[in-house]
């Protein structure tokens, strides 16, 4: 019951009673209503009721325990500890924050953080694009959090530093805001994070006035201020305003570190100036004070512009506040005449006009770069120094580089080409449509182009009918906009910031699918990996495959690594590395020969090795590139056995006629090649190119009893009327080819044979 209704309610009867104000006590009043003289069921309750209310409307303490606690007088103590220490809970559960200490129920949080609260569509539509001019550092929290009362000392005086300085607060109650806090990433109360650019980063430090400071501070881009002063940098810095478009502002303090408010509002101001700041403690900076008389106890801001020689305004005060520098910048935002680099820039110095009293004109001086610019450029700045206004911009803009502009304004008349021009134009609607009126003739900067020019715009004061032609122009160019692969450079190095900085801060719960997933692809590749590597080679030690093997067999693909070496064979060396097969050697480069790695060898005699080593490395040498590949020969003269075994296992498509035929000592296997692989316990063969055979012998598919009756010729084979002993490797290349393919047949064999 409010106090308007219990004075409503109680004060008739004291009325009743006696005829004196209902505020001035009256012993004359309660004795008439006491319960010994009335017997009424509910006289004692009322008398009660006025006793407390006539005690309440006479003290005023009270009556203000009254409005506030909404009870007073004996039971004001138990109303009041009950408010305190007993909340309720849902519906049935109540809890005693005495015990604690700690202000749980939202009624009784601290008032400073109402009006940083945030809202969803108030956080997108406001604080986002609001993040591109000044960082934020956001609280989320809730209520029952210990934690989040423990750090509420540090989070009330920091926020109100911080505001004072420029930056931006928010308070996200999670228990309201439950969609913002899932959008921000927040699963945990309390969360600190911060927010500039549109991007979220979080606070991960012990929550301390210095610790929030410096992460603010880190949010900032690291090139907002240029230290200046020493090695007379400070004339470079100035001059860039040609370069930048921009003023360029000085900050001059006794601090050896940049201050964060100054940090801030250079990140506010960035599209619009350049700033530097100067410690004037650091030697060598005497020069600069004294040539811009400096008083170096005093922190002192200047701005320059067109002239570096002296700064366009000064601000100087003991204690730099945020107000004073935005006043002070928000008036020197831009040159005496500024270059139009883009649409924005256009838009915002030559506004539409939204009434009579707001027209704003803007007089353009289009000229081009150069030294023969430079005399009508230096006249136009002149005139506008002289003749600045709040109704006029003066401004001037490259023809070469905005064309369109240009020709559209200009309509392309020879009498400008090559030289400077003035328009006075205003514009229309944001769809491009300007009034202008351009000088009869060129703009030289002479006293009589200034009276004309000055003549215009007095008329155009007294009637803004002066600006007779009309037309469309397209959109300016973005000029000083960063190249597309520096944006792409920077677009990709953010995300892979992000990417980083999720991985190791990232809420696990968000993390877990990810992961899993990741976790998952990287068992199923290393398992397949070691099972391959590590699987039972026994079924290739069995027996010769079958006929159906067979045809798969010559479809199958070499393993893995061989395949990948092949894939890429340049050759590395400038000749080929062919090496003897012999006992010394044999166990190395066969037998133990690691795997998917695979030994070619020429089989030649004494009288053959050099043509044939001649022809085997020309045939060879485009495959030297492959890591997988070992060259070498074996001579027939000392291991004929060795060779005849291994041919034993080929019988299917060369049997091997036993050693009692008569030609079995004049067989001829020079110019045969051998692909061994020691690993697996296989080889392909190569047999010599036939007169007559078009294609050459690339496998084992002809019919060997026709080769062996050739032969069977005896040395006859080997003359050069016959074939050549170079012609006997023509093709061996293409082999190569299928080798590598692995669509040659391979024949096993149980073990190697020892070479004696």
């Amino acid at each position: 019951m409010s106090l308007h209704a219990l004075s409503a309610h109680v004060l008739p009867h004291l009325q009743t009673e006696a005829n004196s104000s209902p505020l001035t006590p009256s012993p004359l009043v309660l004795p008439h209503r006491h319960p010994d003289k009335n017997k009424d069921p509910g006289a004692e309750d009322k008398f009660i009721q006025i006793s407390k209310a006539y005690e309440i409307l006479s003290n005023e303490e009270k009556r203000a325990n009254f409005d506030r606690y909404g009870d007073a007088g004996e039971s004001q103590g138990f109303s009041q500890q009950q408010h305190r220490q007993f909340h309720r809970f849902h519906d049935g559960f109540y809890f005693d924050e005495s015990f604690f200490h700690f202000p749980f129920n939202s009624e009784r949080r601290d008032t400073s953080d109402e009006k940083y609260l945030l809202h969803f569509s108030h956080y997108i539509n406001e604080i986002v694009p609001d993040s591109f001019k000044k960082p934020y550092l956001i609280k989320i929290t809730s209520d029952w959090c210990f934690s989040c009362i423990h750090i509420e000392p540090v989070w009330k005086e920091v926020a109100q530093e911080l505001e004072a300085l420029g930056a931006g607060i928010g308070v996200v109650h999670a228990g309201y805001e439950r969609r913002l806090a899932h959008h921000l990433g927040a699963h945990s109360t309390p969360t600190l994070l911060g927010l500039i650019n549109g991007k979220i980063t979080f606070f991960h430090n012990a929550v301390v006035r210095e610790n929030l400071r410096q992460f603010v501070e880190n949010l900032l881009p690291g090139n907002l201020v240029e230290k200046v002063g020493s090695n007379k940098n400070y004339i470079r810095f100035l001059s860039d305003w040609r370069k930048d478009n921009k003023p360029h502002v000085l900050l001059f303090d006794h601090m050896p570190v940049v201050p964060l408010l100054y940090k801030l509002t250079a990140f506010a101001y960035r599209d619009y100036l350049s700033f530097g700041y100067v410690y004037v403690g650091l030697r060598g900076t005497e020069e600069l004070s004294s040539q811009y008389n400096i008083n170096v106890y005093t922190p002192t801001m200047m701005i320059f512009k067109e002239h570096i020689d002296r700064p366009a305004d000064v601000v100087q005060a003991r204690e730099m506040k945020k107000q004073l520098i935005d006043d002070f910048l928000s008036q020197n935002k831009f040159l005496m005449v500024t270059r139009l680099t883009s649409q924005r820039l256009f838009q915002e110095l030559c506004p539409v006009k939204k009434s009579h009293r707001q027209r704003k004109h803007c007089v353009v001086l289009f000229t081009g770069e150069g030294e023969k610019f430079a005399e009508a450029y230096e006249a136009f700045l002149t005139f506008a120094v002289a003749n600045t206004k709040d109704t006029l911009r003066f401004v001037h803009i490259y023809s070469d580089r905005q064309p369109e502009f240009a020709d559209a304004l200009l309509m392309d008349e020879e009498k400008y080409h090559g030289r400077s021009a003035v328009v006075i134009l205003e514009r229309r609607n944001n769809a491009g449509k300007i009034a202008y009126k351009a000088l009869e003739e060129a703009w030289q900067g002479s006293k009589e182009d200034n009276f004309i020019l000055l003549d215009l715009l007095d008329q155009l004061r007294t009637d803004p009918g002066l600006l007779s032609s009309e037309t469309v122009v397209s959109d300016l160019n973005d000029e000083l906009a960063p190249m597309f692969l520096i944006r792409w450079f920077y677009s990709t190095l953010d995300y892979v910031s992000d990417c980083w900085d999720s991985l190791f801060h990232s809420n696990w719960r968000e993390m877990m699918p990810l992961l899993s997933l990741l976790f998952s692809a990287l068992f199923i590749l290393f398992g397949t990996v070691i099972v391959q590597a590590f699987s039972d080679s026994s079924d290739t030690r069995d027996a010769p495959p079958s006929g159906k093997e067979e045809a798969a067999a010559k479809t199958e693909k070499n393993d893995a690594s061989f395949n990948k070496e092949s894939n890429s064979r340049i050759p590395k060396k400038g000749f080929v590395e062919v090496t003897e097969l012999t006992d010394i050697n044999y166990t190395s480069n066969l037998v133990r020969l690691r795997p998917g790695h695979m030994n070619v060898v020429l089989i030649l005699s004494n009288s053959t090795k050099t043509p044939l080593l001649q022809k085997f490395a020309l045939e060879v040498y485009t495959f030297t590139g492959s890591s997988s590949l070992h060259f070498s020969f074996l001579s027939l003269d000392k291991h004929r056995e060795w060779l005849e075994y291994l041919l034993e296992f080929a019988q299917d498509a060369a049997p091997i006629p036993n050693q009692y035929d008569k030609h079995f000592l004049e067989r001829d296997y020079t110019g045969y090649v051998l692909a061994l692989n020691g690993h697996k316990k296989y080889f392909c063969l190569f047999k010599p190119h036939r007169s007559g055979d078009e294609g050459g012998t690339l496998g084992l598919c002809e019919d060997y009893n026709t080769s062996q009756h050739v032969e069977a010729r005896g040395k006859s084979s080997s003359s050069p009327g016959s074939r050549s002993i170079k012609n006997k490797l023509h093709k061996l290349s293409f082999w190569m080819e299928r080798l590598l393919e692995g669509s040659l047949q391979r024949f096993y064999i149980p073990s190697w044979p020892t070479l004696d």
